[in-house]
C-alpha cells in the first residue's frame, strides 16, 4: 500500500462560522416560504407546551378546561418571549417556551401541605398556581440582576471552547429521556415516524420543487401530517379502547381532551389566576431552577449561533439575552404559566436540520404561537398530536445539538492529555450524576436532598439533575483550574479572544446590533 503524503491528506481548518446554510440569522427566504417555515417551528414548540401542563395541572387538582387554558398561556407567553428575545436579546433566531428545569421545585410547591390540604380541585389548583406565579416573579430576579449588571458577562470570560464542549453537548444529549423511551411507549407510531423523518430529511433532501429543496426543508410537517392522520385511523377504529392507560396517553390523538375543553377564543391577560402569594421557600427553591434555566440557555445560545452561521455571541450580547430571559421569566409568573422560561432545544435542532437560520423565521414562527393562543379551538386542533410524534423528532433535533457542541472540539487540541482528562470526565458526570438524582427521585419520591430545609432540598436536587450545569460546573473548574498556565492555545481561547467584545470583530455587530438604531441609548461594551 502506497504511503500516503501529508500534503494529501485532507485538512479541515476550524472554521468560527458553520458553513452550507441557505439562509443565516440576517438573511431571509421569500415570504412564502417563511411563514410556512415559521408554521413548523410552531408546530414543533407545541410539545413542550402541551406536555408539561399535561403533567403539572392534574397534580395542582385542575380540570381539562383548566389544563387547555395554561397550554394557551403558555403559548401565548412563549410567542412574546421569543419576540422579545428575537428584537431585544441576543437576536439570535431562538424559540424561548416552558422549561422542565423548573418541574422539581413546582412539584415541591404542588406538594406543600398548606395547598395539599384544600378540599376542592379547582380551589386548590388556583391556590397552587398562584403560589407557583408568586416563586416565578422573585426568583426571575436572579436573571434580571445577572444579565442586565453584565455579571453573566464577566462569568462567561472563563468559558472556553474546551469548556463549552461537554456544555452543550448534554443540552442536547441530557434530554435522551424524551426520545426513544417515549416512542418505546407507542412504538406503532413513534417508530415510522422516526424512520419517516430521516428518510425525506436525509436522503430525499435533493428534491427539488421550483428549484426549493422541499423535503429537506418542509420534511418536518410532512411527516407529522401522514402520521397524524395514521395515528387519528388507529383512535377512531378503537385499536386503544381495551389498551392501559399509559398507552392510551401516549397514542391516542387528542388523548389530553384539549380539542374539546379549550374555548373558541381566549386572550390570556396577567394575574388571570388571582393575585400571586409569596413564600420565601418556595422562592428560594425556584431561584434554583433559574440558575438551571441559565446556564441551559447559554449551551443553547452557543449552539443556536453557530446553526444560524452566525459568529460566537459576544459576552455583552450573551448577557443581554440572560436579561431577557429574566424578563421572560418574569412575564410567566405574571401570566401563570406554571413553568418558566428558557431557550427550545428541539427549534434550534430544526435550524440545522433544515440549514434556515433566519431570524424572521422564527419572529414568525412567535405570531403563529400568539395568534392560535388567542383562538383556542384551531390552536388546540394542532396540540392534539400524540407525544409520541414528537419524540421522534426530537431523537433527530436533540442528536444536532449535541453534535454541534462536539464541533467545538476543532478549535481545541485533542492531541493533549490534559484536554482530553476534562472532556472525558466532564461528559461522563454530566450524565452520571443526573441519572443518579433521577433514578433516586424515581424510587423514593424524593431526591438524595432530602433534610427539613425544604428550599435547601430544591436547590440541590434540582441542580444536579441537571446534565448540562453538572457539566459546566465540573468542566468549568477544571479548565480554569488544571494546568492552566500553558494551556491557552490548547483550550482555544485565541480562536474565542475576538468575540470576547462586541467590537472585536466587525460581523458582531451585523449579526447583534438592536433594531431601530437603539444601539444609541444602549452602546456595547
Amino acid at each position: 500500500m502506497a504511503e500516503v503524503k501529508p500534503e494529501d491528506m485532507v485538512h479541515h481548518p476550524p472554521m468560527d462560522q458553520l458553513q452550507g446554510f441557505e439562509y443565516c440569522i440576517d438573511s431571509n427566504p421569500s415570504w412564502g416560504e417563511a411563514i410556512a417555515l415559521g408554521f413548523q417551528h410552531y408546530i414543533l414548540s407545541l410539545g413542550t407546551a402541551v406536555m408539561i401542563p399535561t403533567m403539572l395541572v392534574p397534580l395542582m387538582g385542575g380540570n381539562d378546561r383548566d389544563k387547555a387554558k395554561v397550554v394557551q398561556t403558555l403559548l401565548f407567553v412563549t410567542g412574546i418571549n421569543t419576540l422579545l428575545q428575537t428584537l431585544f436579546g441576543t437576536r439570535l433566531p431562538t424559540v424561548i417556551g416552558g422549561s422542565y428545569a423548573y418541574v422539581v421545585p413546582v412539584l415541591s410547591i404542588i406538594h406543600d401541605r398548606s395547598l395539599t390540604q384544600i378540599a376542592d380541585g379547582h380551589t386548590r389548583f388556583v391556590q397552587t398556581m398562584r403560589a407557583i406565579q408568586g416563586a416565578l416573579i422573585v426568583s426571575s430576579s436572579i436573571q434580571i440582576i445577572l444579565g442586565y449588571s453584565q455579571l453573566w458577562a464577566i462569568c462567561s470570560r472563563f468559558f472556553s471552547p474546551l469548556g463549552m464542549v461537554p456544555v452543550v453537548s448534554l443540552v442536547g444529549l441530557g434530554l435522551f429521556e424524551r426520545g426513544f423511551p417515549l416512542i418505546g411507549s407507542c412504538v406503532e407510531i413513534g417508530l415510522p415516524m422516526l424512520i419517516l423523518f430521516v428518510a425525506l430529511s436525509q436522503y430525499l433532501k435533493h428534491v427539488l420543487v421550483r428549484h426549493v429543496p422541499i423535503m429537506e426543508r418542509f420534511s418536518m410537517l410532512v411527516c407529522i401530517a401522514l402520521v397524524w392522520v395514521y395515528a387519528h385511523i388507529l383512535t377512531a377504529s378503537g385499536a386503544y379502547k381495551h389498551t392501559a392507560l399509559v398507552t392510551q396517553i401516549s397514542c391516542q390523538t387528542d388523548r389530553s381532551n384539549l380539542i374539546s375543553s379549550a374555548l373558541w377564543i381566549s386572550i390570556p391577560y396577567p394575574l388571570q389566576w388571582g393575585p400571586p402569594t409569596f413564600n420565601a421557600d418556595h422562592a428560594f427553591g425556584m431561584m434554583a431552577a433559574v440558575m438551571v434555566s441559565l446556564i441551559e440557555t447559554t449551551g443553547a445560545f452557543k449552539a443556536a449561533a453557530r446553526l444560524a452561521s452566525a459568529t460566537p455571541p459576544p459576552a455583552y450580547v450573551l448577557s443581554r439575552g440572560i436579561g431577557w430571559q429574566g424578563i421572560g421569566t418574569l412575564l410567566d409568573g405574571l401570566f401563570g404559566t406554571g413553568t418558566g422560561s428558557t431557550v427550545s432545544i428541539e427549534n434550534v435542532g430544526l435550524l440545522g436540520s433544515t440549514r434556515i437560520g433566519s431570524r424572521r423565521v422564527i419572529q414568525i414562527s412567535a405570531g403563529f404561537m400568539i395568534f392560535f393562543s388567542i383562538l383556542g379551538k384551531f390552536g388546540a386542533l394542532f396540540a392534539s398530536i400524540p407525544f409520541t410524534i414528537f419524540a421522534a423528532i426530537y431523537c433527530v433535533m436533540f442528536g444536532i445539538i449535541a453534535a454541534v457542541g462536539l464541533s467545538f472540539l476543532q478549535f481545541t487540541n485533542m492531541n493533549s492529555m490534559r484536554n482530553l482528562f476534562i472532556v472525558g470526565v466532564s461528559l461522563f458526570l454530566g450524565l452520571s450524576i443526573p441519572e443518579y438524582f433521577s433514578r433516586y427521585m424515581t424510587s423514593s419520591r424524593s431526591g438524595p436532598a432530602h433534610t427539613k430545609a425544604e428550599w435547601f432540598n430544591n436547590y440541590i436536587n434540582t441542580i444536579f439533575a441537571s446534565p448540562p450545569t453538572v457539566a459546566l460546573i465540573i468542566a468549568v473548574l477544571l479548565d480554569n483550574t488544571l494546568d492552566v498556565r500553558d494551556a491557552a492555545k490548547d483550550r482555544g481561547m485565541s480562536w474565542w479572544a475576538r468575540f470576547r467584545t462586541y467590537r472585536g470583530d466587525s460581523r458582531n455587530e451585523e449579526f447583534y446590533t438592536l433594531p431601530f438604531n437603539l444601539n444609541r441609548f444602549f452602546p456595547p461594551s
